[in-house]
């Protein structure tokens, strides 16, 4: 691979000083902070920052070892391998100073990365409640790092803590973290530290430094200038747009008023955040204005209206009347119940108040999301074009730098290292589902598993991740009989699979656990178990654990009928809830184009046929962006990763 020339002098920014050659005090990573966690059973390299040839000596549970600062300051040890237990301190010295690490315990450590849905916090689950409310191991512990952004590999995180869980805390962890954190404590009985290193909406180019990019210094900087100037760009078209409106009170509720002079306003499509319409870079509070009509009888009954997933914060009026209103709530679809006293037959007016305080700003969500409904009437929708302006916002790119080369990485990856880990999860892939980068995510995925390898100097570091779950994206391209020619999401599905041909790899398949209307599905509880299932398999050798659905392997000719073979533990074959037959199968001929298949499971295969196909010569499952209706599973109710027989 291209990046593997420069893993080498990569590796030693690993070992770069934490601050300038002036520091004069002692720093350590701060990952070497009270509550840590560190991962037993392996070489613990201790490393940080002291005065130019300053002694440096640190202690752990009786170990010690000695190293002087160069003239850098940089300086690092290495302490013998330790076993699972706790709670121990860490010691360093140098000179007259010394820090102490508190409360240091030693077992099992995952790295958890990724875009939202590795995010997606324990307090927005389908489980919060429960989750919440039974936290309270304080051998559980979580390290969250903010999201930050640097143009070279940085050797210091701006910022984090480490956290145990309870209920005071484990609301705001990485829910799949979470939950794959506790299996591995019910199940392993030692200490698990996950360190959460994720940014919602990132590509995965932005978690990749410049050699697995292919990127040479002079090419990476080429780029970096050009992102600036489109980001220069962008931010002077933005304010351009602004300079109709002055600044308001960003509290005040004028624009609220039934009666009011919008002309000046400009339209807006809703749902879609205002980023992409124009405004970009823009953060702070605008506003947005539609109406509706109701008649007599409908204006007497009351209504619903129903706002999308507004980001992040809103409040709503009609006709003048405040009628709803969340707080930092930017995955949280609106619905709003309106008194008959706030309404009056013929025009009504919404108008809403949204604060975004980074990232995607305004009424987003689906179309399906935004409507008004009479009380006992038929649904309508208002999605559509609605009336915009500012009240006080600012205007910088910098919030959208986690779809940029090598920015994640350096800032969020590269401290880390060497830190140990006993592996890493990953969630990441919806935003590059694109028509061409889902194609293209299959040698970016395999290129950034072996290049974080690479880095941590551990070539058979496990590596899971969980496979895109369903939705609906609405990127499926369609023939004239409304089958599916290609899916972004379904090429992503697969280039994460090939993936498996790595060693000490493994995927959690959620085709089943999705949410057609919504990118965040709320059962994180799942996506955790099944990613732990797979850890206990490939990390820590426990063959008895069932880890993943049937996996297709070939496919032979049969009498009209395609013969599909499957690895499946146990020769176990099913239709999930005991279905009485499969679905999700499609077949077809030399013409390429796809029909239903009619399905029967035989042992270990499934045999497929469609009337319409004579002599099947492909077949594909769960080939879709939501194939809501795919059903094979296995032992313990696992699905079957969607697959094609051979690409067309």
């Amino acid at each position: 691979m291209k990046f593997r020339a420069l893993l080498a002098t990569l590796a030693l920014l690993a070992i770069a000083p934490l601050a300038s050659a002036t520091t004069p005090s002692l720093e350590l990573p701060l990952l070497f902070s009270d509550g840590a966690v560190l991962q037993r059973d392996r070489p613990l390299p201790v490393w940080g920052q002291a005065k130019p040839g300053e002694r440096v000596e640190v202690q752990f549970d009786g170990r010690k070892a000695q190293a002087t600062a160069g003239a850098n300051g940089h300086w690092s040890v290495q302490l013998p391998a330790h076993v699972a237990g706790g709670p121990y301190e860490l010691l360093v010295r140098a000179g007259a100073e010394e820090r102490r690490v508190r409360d240091v315990l030693v077992g099992e450590v995952w790295l958890a990365s990724g875009q939202s849905n590795m995010e997606w916090p324990v307090a927005q689950t389908l489980h919060a409640q429960e989750d919440v409310a039974e936290a309270g191991d304080a051998s559980l512990r979580h390290f969250k790092i903010p999201k930050s952004w640097a143009e070279t590999p940085q050797a210091q995180l701006q910022g984090g803590a480490w956290q145990a869980a309870s209920p005071a805390t484990v609301g705001q962890f990485s829910a799949v973290g979470y939950t794959f954190a506790r299996e591995l404590r019910r199940v392993l009985g030692v200490p698990v530290g996950i360190i959460d290193s994720t940014w919602g909406g990132s590509s995965i180019e932005a978690w990749m430094d410049a050699s697995m990019l292919g990127l040479d210094a002079a090419a990476l900087e080429a780029k970096m200038r050009e992102r600036r100037a489109v980001d220069a760009r962008s931010e002077a078209a933005t304010r351009a747009r602004l300079v109709g409106w002055t600044a308001t009170d960003p509290a005040s509720e004028a624009f609220a008023a039934a009666q009011l002079d919008d002309s000046g306003w400009s339209p807006i499509r809703v749902p879609s955040v205002w980023e992409t319409q124009g405004f970009a870079g823009m953060d702070g509070v605008a506003w947005y204005r539609t109406t509706f009509e109701l008649s007599a009888r409908e204006a007497a009954s009351g209504v619903v209206l129903g706002l999308g997933q507004i980001d992040d914060t809103d409040t709503t009026w009609v006709n003048g009347q405040r009628v709803g209103g969340v707080s930092n709530g930017y995955n949280v679809p609106r619905e709003y119940r309106v008194p008959a006293a706030a309404l009056r037959p013929g025009l009504n007016i919404i108008a809403v108040r949204v604060q975004d305080d980074g990232g995607g700003g305004g009424i987003a969500g689906s179309a399906k999301e935004i409507w008004v409904e009479p009380v006992g009437g038929q649904r309508r929708s208002l999605a559509g074009d609605w009336l915009f302006r500012t009240a006080t916002v600012t205007v910088s790119t910098s919030g959208d730098k986690n779809q940029v080369d090598t920015l994640l990485y350096n800032a969020m990856i590269h401290p880390l290292l060497p830190y140990p880990l006993a592996g890493v999860i990953w969630y990441q892939g919806e935003t590059n589902a694109s028509e061409e980068g889902a194609y293209r995510y299959r040698d970016q995925f395999k290129t950034l598993i072996e290049g974080w390898r690479g880095h941590w100097q551990t070539p058979a570091m496990p590596f899971l991740w969980a496979q895109l779950a369903a939705f609906h994206s609405g990127d499926d391209r369609l023939d004239a009989r409304g089958v599916v020619i290609e899916s972004p999401w379904a090429t992503l599905r697969e280039s994460q699979s090939a993936a498996l041909a790595l060693p000490a790899t493994g995927q959690a398949v959620l085709i089943d656990v999705g949410a057609a209307d919504d990118i965040h599905p709320r059962d994180k509880r799942t996506v955790g178990q099944r990613l732990s299932r797979a850890a206990r398999h490939v990390a820590y050798r426990d063959e008895a654990v069932v880890h993943q659905g049937p996996a297709f392997r070939q496919a032979r000719a049969g009498d009209g009928t395609l013969v599909l073979e499957f690895d499946a533990d146990g020769d176990i074959l099913a239709a999930r809830g005991g279905g009485a037959a499969l679905q999700g199968f499609e077949v077809a001929g030399a013409d390429g184009r796809f029909h239903p298949a009619q399905v029967r499971i035989e042992r270990h295969t499934v045999v497929v046929r469609s009337d319409a196909v004579p002599k099947p010569q492909v077949a594909r499952y769960a080939w879709s962006d939501n194939p809501a209706q795919a059903d094979l599973v296995g032992r313990d109710g696992l699905p079957a990763s969607p697959f094609r027989t051979r690409e067309w």
